[in-house]
C-alpha cells in the first residue's frame, strides 16, 4: 500500500495517524511503500476499501550461485 493512496483517502495525514493511534512523526517517516503491518490495519479499518496488498512485500530471496 502506498503513502499516497492512503493520503488521499483520509484526506490528511492527521486523519490518518488518528485513524491509526500513531503519532505524527510515525507516518511522516513513512517511505513511498508504508509498513505492512498498516497496511493490513489500514485495510481493516477501511473494510479493505484500501487494500492489502501481500505481493507488495515479498521480499525477494538471493539466487544461490552454482
Amino acid at each position: 500500500m502506498y503513502k499516497k493512496e492512503v493520503i488521499e483517502y483520509f484526506k490528511t495525514a492527521t486523519a490518518v495517524w488518528t485513524a491509526l493511534g500513531l503519532t505524527s512523526g510515525a507516518v511522516s517517516q513513512w517511505n513511498e511503500l508504508i509498513p505492512e503491518k498498516q497496511a493490513m490495519r489500514l485495510s481493516y479499518i477501511t473494510n479493505n476499501k484500501l487494500k492489502y496488498n501481500p505481493d507488495l512485500y515479498k521480499k525477494e530471496t538471493p539466487t544461490e550461485a552454482a
